[in-house]
């Protein structure tokens, strides 16, 4: 008896189905039967089916003499099911990696519950993927298994069958069957949810709801959207039979009534001349299943008014004065704005008449947090040059990050403005605004940020993935503005002058951002860490992946579930994304795995960590200061060298140990190569070569030589060999034993799939 029955119905799915039954049978847990229906599909479905059936005792197909519809179809697998538990997918959808392994552990650590509830995504044909936005409802923390009375807020999950596993004894002993129909989900999901005995959750992305462009059955218009009321009419009649679960009524009512507004206003399901047909079936469903009990939030209380008054033409004299007031709306905030805009741009012609003032202001990744250089060079103007006043752009869900001795500016605002046209001295590691008129008098430090491996500036006219339209034009105006540019090392010289070409002095002294690691001490070290929750003994690996030019949406290359599980309870990963993704890299956050995406400081994370895995990121060269391991992960050199290009082969010049696939990755670790003496020697050269002026003091150079003047008799810079970077919390301890893994020196073999 196999663990799971995977059931996957298809119709005209053809282009969609190979990957998803490669997506259940390349599944880790290997467990399982493939229950393929072919629902009399007139296009070439039913072939695939077979071919995979032909090349997999695991697949059964069954081909349906009719059409029967997505309901039937899987009632179809449901007779041929032997498996523990039943999984429901649809033929475009597909299974995560690695997906059916979590339920099964899931399932082993909640007493193998009726229903465990998991989490899917959403994946666009644009290559976009949103998580579902209920994702929090499905935390693992609290008792489980539990039952829905104890969880209700579980019913605002998306209410369908294919983010669900179901004990096929518990649905066979039920008699759940599919409807015919749309909707056919809805008379399934509700009685299992409310007849459940024991139900848990599983935080993690399982499946990928593909939304197809064209094609689907609810971007469909069709008649047949009318059978939400049939499907109601069945939950309804499940309560009736079931007298003990009326208290579900009134949250079903709600539901109900916010499904069939739902399918209303959703342009193009209904036929036209259908929508007063609609909104009269509606009122009567209203009237027949209301239920007092549930409160509703005051933004659908207009649609739960327009199924209840079921009157097509009050629903379009609503409609009408909606789209009034809208527009009104926006023509108001279009004046506003454009008042506002010309105001601000006669408050800056007059700021620029004023004379410059001794301020200086700062901005980094235009109008992000305190930080970078930006943020090392505003300390120590603060501490060197007193007399000058300074002032951080910001935007203001950044305003926290700010030192309370500077003053806070918001991009855009009168005040931006004046600090534009009157401070002596303008820091920042981007383009300020390309509107700035650069005064006589005025000093402007490109602090750059990071020493470039990828392709910047000019080096991208010919890239057009990572230039991505950018104004070359308007690119070199801005550079003409520069006055000095900060470098860290001869590399990073030769490369800005070059992509950057203008006539501003280059200042090779290091990166201010790298002065901490000089000057932090082992105390800053242990309290960075407990505010992360890092436990005392622990060896955290800092993974911070860069930005990738050829794809839209970001990379999850590593299964870090499946890297801790391997590495062993003594490590922590520290999980940090690329801020351009604007979403975590860990599905979940909490425990081993710690999504720091949102911390305001890199550095900060940098200090906290025992060692640090990257692909291509210049975090790297900052990192190497600390003269802590770094693992490189590169799995797709060729294609980010195609899509963005390189200045040298970091494989034939890593700072560490390369890992090219996951496996690897892992080996690296439990032979102890990651912190061995090949690893500390290819770092050594990587830091001669890259951090040669990172001593501590390079934010008091720049201020000594362009603020205070002192051109000469600059702080010296310390030998490589006589710096000493505050150690990580791990150093001198041994390394921790990696689970299921020999000690250093044994063969060490690379698990299989299947048996992870």
């Amino acid at each position: 008896m196999p663990r799971f029955s995977v059931i996957v119905p298809a119709y005209k799915v053809q282009a969609y189905l190979h990957e998803c039954l490669e997506s259940v049978l390349e599944q880790s847990c290997p467990d399982l039967e493939l229950i393929a229906v072919d629902d009399c599909s007139p296009d070439a479905c039913g072939a695939i089916i077979d071919e995979f059936a032909a090349r997999d005792t695991r697949v059964r197909a069954v081909h349906l003499p009719a059409n029967v519809g997505l309901g039937p179809a899987r009632n179809a697998g449901l007779e041929c099911a032997s498996g523990d538990y039943l999984i429901f997918l649809d033929g475009d959808d597909s299974l995560t990696p690695d997906a059916l392994r979590s339920i099964a552990d899931r399932l082993k650590e909640t007493s193998e519950p009726d229903v465990l509830v998991y989490d899917y995504a959403r994946t666009y044909w644009s290559g976009e993927a949103v998580r579902n936005q209920q994702a929090a409802r499905l935390t693992e923390q609290g008792p489980a298994p539990f039952r829905l009375v104890d969880r209700p807020g579980l019913l605002k999950v998306l209410m369908v069958v294919w983010n669900k596993a179901y004990r096929r004894e518990f649905v066979e002993r039920a008699g759940f069957t599919f409807p015919p129909g749309y909707y056919e989900d809805t008379p399934w999901t509700y009685p299992a949810l409310m007849s459940a005995g024991t139900i848990a959750t599983l935080d993690r992305v399982c499946v990928h709801y593909r939304q197809r462009r064209r094609g689907s059955i609810l971007g469909t218009t069709s008649r047949k959207h009318f059978d939400v009321f049939e499907q109601y009419d069945r939950v309804f009649g499940y309560l009736d039979a079931h007298p003990e679960l009326a208290r579900w009524r009134p949250v079903l009512f709600r539901r109900m009534v916010d499904h069939l507004a739902t399918v209303f206003t959703r342009g193009g399901r209904l036929p036209r001349g259908s929508r007063p047909e609609f909104l009269r079936k509606a009122r009567s469903h209203y009237a027949r299943y209301r239920t007092p009990g549930a409160p509703v939030r005051a933004g659908l209380r207009f649609r739960h008014a327009l199924v209840r008054l079921g009157s097509h033409r009050t629903y379009r004299l609503l409609s009408l004065a909606s789209r009034l007031r809208r527009r009104g709306a926006r023509l108001v905030t279009a004046v506003r704005n454009r008042t506002r805009g010309a105001a601000l741009r006669l408050h800056y012609r007059f700021q620029l008449r004023l004379p410059l003032a001794d301020r200086a202001v700062f901005a980094s990744h235009r109008g992000g947090g305190y930080g970078c250089n930006p943020g090392a060079l505003e300390s120590a103007f603060r501490t060197l040059a007193p007399h000058l006043r300074t002032s951080w752009v910001a935007h203001p869900e950044h305003h926290h990050t700010v030192p309370a001795a500077t003053r806070r500016v918001r991009p855009g605002s009168a005040a931006y403005w004046t600090a534009l046209a009157r401070s002596r001295y303008l820091v920042g590691n981007s383009d300020f605004e390309h509107r700035l008129v650069k005064r006589r008098g005025q000093t402007l430090i490109q602090t750059q940020h990071g020493t470039p491996l990828k392709r910047m500036g000019l080096d991208l006219q010919d890239r057009p993935a990572a230039a991505r339209g950018t104004d070359f034009a308007r690119l070199l105006r801005s550079v003409d503005a520069w006055d000095y540019c900060l470098s860290a090392n001869r590399h990073s010289t030769l490369v800005w002058e070059r992509v950057f070409p203008s006539g501003y002095t280059t200042l090779e002294y290091g990166q201010p951002r790298n002065d901490v690691f000089q000057q932090a001490t082992s105390a800053d070290v242990a309290r960075l860490r407990e505010s992360l929750g890092i436990p005392e003994h622990a060896v955290a690996v800092l993974y911070a992946p860069t930005y990738r030019d050829y794809r839209h949406s970001q990379r999850h290359p590593l299964d870090l579930e499946r890297v801790l599980r391997q590495l062993g309870p003594q490590f922590v990963l520290l999980t940090r994304a690329h801020p351009s993704y604007g979403a975590p890299l860990a599905q979940a956050s909490g425990g081993r795995l710690i999504d720091v995406s949102g911390h305001p400081s890199i550095e900060s994370l940098c200090l906290a960590s025992d060692a640090l895995v990257t692909d291509y990121s210049s975090l790297m060269f900052d990192y190497a200061n600390l003269d802590r391991p770094i693992v490189i992960h590169a799995d797709d050199w060729e294609a980010y060298e195609a899509a963005r290009g390189t200045y040298f082969d970091l494989r034939s010049f890593p700072p560490g140990a390369i890992a090219r696939s996951e496996d690897e990755l892992i080996d690296i670790f439990a032979t102890g190569h990651w912190r061995g003496s090949r690893s500390a020697q290819l770092r050594a050269a990587f830091r001669e070569r890259f951090c040669p002026y990172d001593d501590g003091r390079a934010a008091e150079r720049v201020v000594r030589h362009v603020v205070l003047g002192e051109s000469a008799g600059l702080p010296p810079v310390t030998p490589l060999a006589e710096r000493h970077p505050v150690p990580s919390a791990a150093a001198g301890r041994p390394a921790p034993p990696l689970a299921s893994v020999p000690p250093p020196g044994a063969a060490v073999p690379v698990p299989a799939p299947d048996s992870l």
